[in-house]
């Protein structure tokens, strides 16, 4: 080890201190109050019967690379008591610990021979304890808390079965019970991701939902303080939940429910989320943007200005409850005119949220957005393309809940940016849309949904909001203002202020040259002494082929995100190859988005060689090599602060309090010696069952890019630590996740699943991007030259590293035996083709594929590649070492 950031002392330090409290508060504004009947907030020191899975087990996030390795986590219990609470049902709590903690061992027995398989079967929060009438009678109290906890991960989908999206039988009939016991029940949703609340809706006797999401590991003080009343529920949902999971159109095919974990059609197209439900008239148990506050609010626009290309709309805030503070978010939708193309009924284009509101306090808020933003993708046209015609602009609090505030008038059809296609299709998809399929052949889809023993009978009957046809959706909104649309402002836009783009492309790579004899190092690059360019022509195949892969060289490898030989714990290193030839450090790498995920505590001999031993991942425990004596080691600890996950992070729609906690995640950067933190996520929320959902944003592309946007702004405000945005792109199944193959139509893949880092690349410019494990119309992503130098380089204008998703395109211990796919996982070449610049974590294979294909020029798995490939993404390599120094 060159150098030990970590500290020798194991006492808590100012730093965890500051950065837990600054979680704590974040987390406050990342709850969602689904449904209060003035139950909520609780008297201070009132006495509550605590009950539920997630009661005396607490989950902080999801499992896999995104989990945080922390001192203390705060649980529910802990955090309520040391609020001022009386936990009456402290008897209950410790049959519950104890349930769970058999079942927890029998699993951990499960694979104890084979410990890393348990990386794809996590294990499930159990059934609740069963609540016995001495318990009920003994609680002494008329408030009961139910708590439902969930856990998602890595590597494995969720499923539409009960103890996972249902309720378990016991949640609900104990949740019966209570509400006949009880006077006041509160049901508390500790999950990573959407669950069914048919059940929890239907039942008489619950006062409140809270949905707490999981909140780092400083949750249970801050449920704590928002059930008290000490901070006012402020989050709003980043997802469209569903009164049932058949609702959902991708439900009948989306991963194993169809059996086809290798192929996933994307037939709902650009209709994802609300866009699906509003354009189609299907009725949401909750809908996109909703939530409930302790106070209320009243907007009031002020007015809707154009400015050339941009749209601003003024609203006045005002907090109009005598009691409670708040915080409120406007929410800014546009209905795009109906033309050659379908549209949905309504997209987000904005939205603010305001500081702390007292009671009778206002606030000004001014929502803008850019007019390019409302221009749809044309495939034939392989353009952005405004219609003529008019966009009606819409302002509230949810995405049900708004008011049309102006009409804006587009005389001319403009292209906004001329481009061309560039994900060509790899078998017929028939998208839905309104002009050709309408509701009933929507209908017919949710009747193909998956079968019912694995929905369990948890279909829901459908009122006239699900069957009756919506006609083009925008409609709806219109008839509220009646044909002409004499009582709003109209404003007409100038189609000549709209210029249009151009792309341009990158042609053949050239390789490098320089005239210079003297041996170049990164120094003289630094110093202006010579371009980057000119360093790598001097560099041999060999040289350049190392660095464009990773330092984990053995086969047999090491646990998947564990795998640098300089900071223990964290994801990967890049090659130090090339350090006392040509002064070019290697990169170290750690996992996230939830905080960084680095081994706790690790030992060294006196002479500081790693001992091997500690690692952490998941259930999977690593123990110290016994035969170095404790007198001749040295311990050093890397606690680092969990913060909510993706998910709840989003419904915070806050993003100054993202850059905080992006700033904060930098600071631990700096502390711990990291470059690149593996975060943020923000694949779009397709399907509720993604095993990786609770890391990513929402279904909605433009919350999902502000947010990494606001992250990598926090994190990057440090120099020389930087973001990597992923999984790009498409990543929205985990099972089979190597080998599914996304057939994607184009214009849904530009307007719905890349939009989102598109933002994130032109606002805050990561300094790097992660491609994800799946084929995108039968090409990889790490290997596709469209995505990532036409689109991302060309098109966006990105100019940072990209770097592959851990074993892509090598063997990973453990995880590719038994029968062969259908797909083969991605080749070595294919990465230098694209521009893929880093395979992580790297083997001797890779090393030696580009070398043999750069030498020989054959074509190697399909692929060819040339010294100037290898010349191009060892350039992108060098320049992002030069930022980090």
């Amino acid at each position: 080890m060159k150098k030990i950031y970590a500290s020798q002392s194991k006492e808590v330090t100012d730093r965890e201190r500051r950065h837990m409290e600054l979680s704590r508060r974040a987390a406050c504004d990342c709850a969602v109050l689904l449904e209060n009947d003035g139950m909520l907030p609780l008297p201070s020191g009132k006495k509550l019967a605590l009950y539920g899975n997630g009661a005396a087990h607490t989950v902080k996030g999801g499992t896999g690379s995104g989990d945080v390795n922390t001192r203390t986590d705060i649980g529910i219990c802990q955090g309520l008591e040391e609020a001022g609470f009386a936990i009456t049902t402290k008897d209950w709590l410790q049959k519950q610990r104890q349930k769970r903690a058999k079942e927890k061992q029998e699993y951990l027995d499960q694979y104890a021979e084979h410990p890393l398989d348990s990386f794809l079967h996590p294990f499930q929060e159990p059934s609740p304890a069963p609540i016995t009438e001495k318990d009920l009678d003994g609680s002494d109290t008329d408030t009961a808390i139910y708590v439902i906890a969930r856990i998602s991960g890595e590597g494995t989908d969720r499923s539409c079965k009960r103890g996972d999206y249902l309720l378990y039988e016991e949640e609900e009939a104990q949740l019966r019970q209570l509400t006949q016991h009880y006077a006041h029940v509160a049901v508390i949703l500790n999950i990573g991701g959407v669950i069914d609340l048919a059940a929890i809706q239907a039942m008489p006797g619950i006062g409140a939902v809270l949905l707490m999401g999981q909140l780092g590991n400083a949750g249970g003080h801050a449920l704590a303080d928002l059930l008290s009343g000490k901070v006012t529920p402020s989050g709003k949902l980043t997802d469209t939940w569903a009164k049932a999971y058949c609702d959902y159109p991708s439900s009948a095919e989306f991963s194993h429910n169809n059996g086809n974990l290798d192929d996933e059609y994307y037939t709902d197209g650009i209709y994802v989320g609300y866009r699906y439900f509003d354009t189609f008239g299907i009725e949401p148990a909750y809908c996109f943007g909703y939530g409930k506050s302790y106070a209320d609010f009243r907007m009031e626009v002020q007015d809707v200005v154009v400015h050339g290309e941009r749209v601003d709309v003024r609203v006045l805030v005002t907090n109009t409850s005598e009691d409670f503070s708040g915080k409120e978010v406007a929410q800014l939708y546009y209905c795009a005119p109906a033309g050659k193309l379908d549209k949905p009924c309504q997209e987000l284009a904005a939205f603010a949220k305001t500081s702390l509101l007292r009671p009778g306090m206002s606030e000004t808020l001014t929502l803008s957005c850019s007019i390019r933003q409302m221009a749809s993708y044309s495939t034939e046209e392989a353009a952005w393309v405004l219609e003529a015609g008019e966009y009606l602009l819409r302002i509230g609090n949810s995405s049900r809940n708004t008011m049309p505030v102006a009409i804006l008038r587009l005389g001319q059809t403009v292209q906004t940016e001329i481009v061309k296609n560039c994900f060509p299709g790899d078998c017929e998809l028939e998208e839905i849309s309104p002009g050709k399929a309408g509701v009933a052949d929507a209908q017919a889809k949710r009747e193909h949904a998956p079968a019912a023993d694995a929905m369990e009978g948890m279909r829901h009957a459908y009122g006239a909001n699900g069957t009756e046809p919506a006609g083009h959706a925008s409609a709806q909104m219109w008839s509220e203002i009646g044909k002409d649309g004499r009582d709003l402002p109209r404003l007409e836009l100038d189609a000549g202020q709209i210029h249009t783009i151009t792309a341009s492309y990158q042609g053949k790579r050239e390789p490098y040259a320089t005239a210079k004899q003297e041996t170049l190092t990164l120094e003289d690059v630094r110093n202006g002494r010579c371009a980057v360019e000119e360093l790598v022509a001097q560099l041999s195949i060999e040289e350049l082929a190392q660095l464009c892969v990773g330092t984990l060289r053995a086969e047999e490898g090491s646990v998947v995100g564990n795998a640098s030989y300089l900071i223990p714990g964290a994801a990967g290193d890049t090659t130090s190859a090339l350090w006392e030839s040509r002064g070019i450090k290697n990169l170290i790498l750690a996992d996230g988005p939830a905080g960084l995920r680095l081994q706790p505590i690790f030992k060294t001999t006196k002479a500081g060689e790693l001992i091997p031993g500690g690692m952490v991942m998941g259930d999977v425990y690593e123990p110290f090599d016994p035969s170095y004596p404790e007198e001749d080691t040295d311990t050093y600890y890397q606690y680092c602060t969990a913060i909510p996950i993706g998910w709840s992070l989003a419904q915070s729609w806050d993003m100054a309090l993202l850059e905080q906690l992006g700033d904060m995640v930098g600071r631990e950067m700096e502390l711990f010696g990291i470059d690149l933190w593996l975060a943020p996520a923000l694949n779009i929320h397709r399907n509720p069952l993604c095993g990786r959902n609770f890391e990513y944003y929402s279904e909605d592309p433009l919350v999902s890019g502000k947010a990494a946007a606001a992250i990598t702004r926090g994190v990057q405000s440090h120099p020389g630590k930087g973001t990597t945005i992923k999984h790009f792109a498409a990543n929205n199944q985990e099972d089979n996740r190597y080998y599914t193959n996304a057939h994607v139509g184009e214009r849904a893949l530009r307007e719905i699943y890349l939009k989102g880092f598109e933002i994130a690349v032109k606002e805050s410019a990561p300094m790097s991007i992660m491609t994800s494990y799946n084929l995108l119309n039968g090409t990889h992503t790490a290997n596709h030259y469209g995505l990532l130098q036409s689109v991302a380089r060309d098109e966006w204008g990105y100019g940072g590293v990209i770097m592959t998703d851990w074993y892509t395109s090598q063997k990973q211990p453990g995880e590719h035996e038994g029968a062969l796919p259908l797909y083969p996982f991605s080749a070595s070449t294919g990465c230098a083709y694209a521009g893929n610049d880093i395979q992580m974590p790297g083997c001797q294979k890779n090393v030696d594929d580009l070398v043999e294909a750069a030498r020989s020029g054959d074509e190697i798995d399909g692929y060819r590649v040339t010294l100037a490939d290898l010349q191009f993404c060892a350039a992108n390599v060098i320049c992002a070492v030069l930022k980090t120094m």
